[in-house]
């Protein structure tokens, strides 16, 4: 699937929810990712506006680990199965930091079957998981196109900044 790049204002959340609702909807494309039942899949797709954006195929059982994506906005959509999102809903600080200990009250659990999805802005913390028994296939897409990807650990209320991936460990 492509869709042409312009020279016009960058996507907004609501482009970006627009396209990954779209793109979840093409049963051709959805059907032709192929599926491992050991780990994801993926594929690349073109985005609006010079978006990034991926259809990605979860067996049982997988899952993100928690993470950001830094500066970039996105969305995703379920297009077959069922996914849960966790994340937090708090601003943590951007940079200059490795351990933190959160409130209480900023998790929040979402399930998302197919059909349904979610915009995000800048510094959203979550994870996307597969704990139903069939495979899920879902369709993300981020603006500007992934800077770089913030994995972290959690244990309780404490949540550890552990890794910054770059393009190129997952391209």
């Amino acid at each position: 699937m492509t869709s042409s790049v312009s020279a016009g204002p960058a996507p907004t959340q609501a482009d970006l929810y627009d396209f990954v609702r779209r793109t979840a909807a093409d049963t051709e494309l959805i059907d032709s990712l192929p599926l491992d039942p050991e780990g994801r899949t993926w594929v690349r797709l073109d985005g609006p506006g010079g978006s990034e954006a991926w259809l990605i195929g979860w067996p049982p059982g997988t899952g993100t680990g928690w993470h950001d994506h830094a500066d970039s906005i996105g969305a995703f959509l379920t297009a077959s199965g069922e996914l849960k999102e966790n994340s937090l809903a708090a601003r943590l600080p951007t940079d200059g930091w490795k351990t933190l200990e959160l409130a209480g009250d900023v998790d929040r659990e979402r399930r998302l079957r197919a059909g349904q999805g979610r915009a995000f802005g800048r510094h959203h913390v979550h994870e996307v998981l597969n704990e139903s028994p069939d495979h899920a296939i879902s369709v993300h897409a981020y603006y500007p196109p992934l800077p770089q990807i913030r994995r972290y650990s959690r244990s309780g209320p404490i949540l550890r900044l552990e890794q910054v991936e770059r393009p190129e460990d997952w391209q």
